[in-house]
This record gives C-alpha cells, sequence and structure tokens, in this order.
C-alpha cells in the first residue's frame, strides 16, 4: 500500500497543492524544491519512499536524471516514479521510458485523478 510519497516540484504552489491534496487523501508527503534536494532526501529517508512525483523541468537536475539516479539505487528498483509534465510528445515519453519513470502525468495536474491513480497502484 501506498502511503509515504516524495514529492518533488520546483513551483512552491505546486508544492503545496501536492501536499495538502495527498495529505487530506491519508499519504504522508515529503516535498522538494527540486531534483538535488529530491534525490538527497529520497536517499536519506530511513526507508525507500513508496512512490515519487517528479517535475521535470526544474534547476539543477531535472525529473528524469532524479528518476535515473534513482532507479540506480537498489533501493527504489522498483518504487513507482511518476514524473509530472506539460510534455507529452512520443520523443519525452521515450526519455522518461529510458530513465525509468513508471509513468507521466499531464500538468495542469487533474488532483482526483492524481489521487485515484495513487490509490490504484498495487501495494
Amino acid at each position: 500500500m501506498i502511503r509515504d510519497i516524495l514529492a518533488i516540484d520546483d513551483s512552491a504552489a505546486m508544492r503545496e497543492i501536492l501536499a495538502a491534496t495527498l495529505r487530506e487523501a491519508g499519504y504522508e508527503v515529503t516535498v522538494a524544491a527540486d531534483g538535488d534536494e529530491g534525490l538527497a532526501s529520497a536517499l536519506a529517508h530511513p526507508h525507500p519512499f513508496d512512490l515519487v512525483l517528479t517535475d521535470q523541468y526544474m534547476p539543477r537536475r531535472s525529473g528524469l536524471d532524479v528518476i535515473a539516479a534513482l532507479r540506480s539505487q537498489p533501493a527504489y528498483e522498483a518504487t513507482p516514479i511518476f514524473v509530472l509534465t506539460t510534455e507529452d510528445g512520443d520523443a519525452f515519453k521515450d526519455a522518461a521510458r529510458a530513465a525509468g519513470a513508471t509513468g507521466w502525468i499531464a500538468k495542469p495536474l487533474d488532483l482526483d485523478t492524481l489521487t485515484e491513480l495513487i490509490a490504484a497502484l498495487p501495494s
């Protein structure tokens, strides 16, 4: 069961929206302001997060770079990782798959759809 989520986004407003929405749905949420902070949070957390949501376009480290770095860690080999993005082209989707993304969620986010997607993820 998904309980502990890491949400990475350089937009303070998006971090607040994700945190509030997911906490209201009953999840524990850690937020990070960029890819470097998100990667550091994931690696320092006492146990692997159950789910990682990451923005694509951020300063210092992109979402796909975060995904690739996490996938190189045994603890995150099977963790669901979704990239939040405005991109929808085939080239981006291919790059996301190559980096190890479980999938992508189009921005602007439909928060009900997001919580339904998370609830449907296998335990």
